[in-house]
């Protein structure tokens, strides 16, 4: 018997550290999620109805805002809250580039150009220094994004879009449950700093449906209205289009059920992540890597390190790949060099501003050297130790 559980523990001990593993979170969770699914099966209402009501009102609450209007996707979430601002054709939107393109594709279908700022290289977040000197006359929205968990300097943003009186629409897809202090020094969370915010509940987020789905969240009575309106078709009433652009984007039944099953664990998860983050911090602090800046707010979606050059994060990454160690980088390209919108437009009708290498060289720099480790809820301690005793096994080797 002590032979069979020394060979259990050795397999163990080599067994691949999966970047994420979705199986887990589900397990435990597995009753719930099935009496709640079996709910919508049986009552036979599978789009808007009390389900998608019931969390709108309960996401709202999590966010410290008044409305949410459930939607299809995140992706869908940004083009909404655009659309109900007005965005549209020979407008501009200010974002940043190193969130993969959702909020430039969001913008471009609105049909308005997206001016794109360089992140500060700390918090790789909207740098706001920048952002006065990237407003003009068609400016009609600023879109920071909070990525990998961490909000985006909001108080400096909030103050530079009222003296320009522009509304923000914040990405929220990656920050569930995140938050800053505001001038009351109290916590304020994601998406309800600015006019709009939109979320995502893809799988892998922090708060994730077992498919696709989105929200926008507001204060604004007006725009949640015209969210409900623009996310079916743009009807007011059924079969009576009261407004142009509406599309067929809505949180099904079944998905709103789910994400009620989890939301009210969302504190807890996120807390556990903050302390495997720390765990990282502490067994990382001595190696050549620069680690996230720590903030008490922050949700950790991703734990996100830099290298020191590209070519050490390329051997970095290939050798936990080699010792079963998951890893991805969050985002390779940024979005003023993807092939779709540098190539083959005129300089007169650019798809973005500014576009070439060497623009943004913040967001360029940190696309080569970002790499970023396992952390979810469900990982062990046994995991995280592996995974850091491999990355100081590189440094060391």
């Amino acid at each position: 018997m002590l032979e069979n559980n020394e060979h259990v523990m050795n397999r163990s001990e080599h067994a691949p550290v999966p970047f994420g593993d979705l199986r887990r979170q589900a397990a435990t969770l597995h009753a719930d999620l099935a009496a709640a699914a079996q709910r919508v099966i049986q009552r036979g209402w599978y789009v808007l109805g009390r389900e998608v009501a019931a969390f709108e009102q309960e996401f709202a609450a999590a966010c410290g805002v008044a409305y949410c209007v459930g939607v299809a996707s995140g992706a869908d979430a940004l083009y909404l809250a655009l659309a109900a601002l007005g965005v549209g054709a020979g407008d501009e939107v200010i974002t940043v580039a190193n969130a993969c393109t959702y909020q430039a594709d969001a913008i471009i279908q609105t049909g308005a150009l997206p001016v794109l700022v360089d992140v500060d290289p700390t918090t790789h977040t909207l740098d706001a220094a920048q952002l006065t000197q990237a407003i003009t006359p068609r400016t009609r929205a600023i879109m920071p994004v909070h990525l990998y968990g961490r909000l985006a300097d909001m108080a400096a943003i909030t103050a530079i879009a009222e003296q320009f009186r522009i509304p923000i629409v914040e990405d929220a897809a990656q920050a569930h449950g995140a938050w800053r202090t505001d001038a009351t020094g109290n916590p304020r969370y994601a998406g309800a700093w600015g006019t709009l915010a939109g979320f995502s509940f893809y799988p892998t987020k922090n708060l994730g449906a077992v498919g696709d789905g989105g929200a926008v969240v507001t204060n604004d009575a007006r725009l949640a209205a015209q969210l409900r309106r623009l996310r079916q078709y743009g009807w007011d009433q059924k079969y009576i289009i009261s407004t142009h652009g509406g599309r067929n984007s809505r949180l099904d039944e079944l998905q709103a059920a789910l994400l009620r099953v989890k939301l009210p664990h969302l504190p807890h998860w996120n807390a556990t992540r903050r302390q495997l983050a720390a765990q990282y911090q502490a067994g990382l602090a001595d190696t050549p890597l620069s680690l996230p800046l720590d903030e008490a707010g922050h949700s950790y979606h991703l734990y996100v390190v830099v290298a020191q050059s590209h070519s050490e994060r390329e051997q970095l990454r290939e050798y936990l790949r080699q010792h079963g160690i998951g890893c991805d980088v969050h985002y390779p390209v940024p979005a003023h060099l993807q092939p779709a919108y540098s190539a083959g437009h005129k300089a007169t009708q650019p798809w973005l501003r500014p576009q070439g290498a060497g623009s943004l060289p913040h967001t360029e720099q940190l696309a080569q050297r970002i790499l970023s480790l396992p952390l979810y809820p469900e990982l062990t301690p046994a995991e995280l130790d592996r995974v850091i005793a491999a990355v100081r096994g590189f440094y060391s080797g």
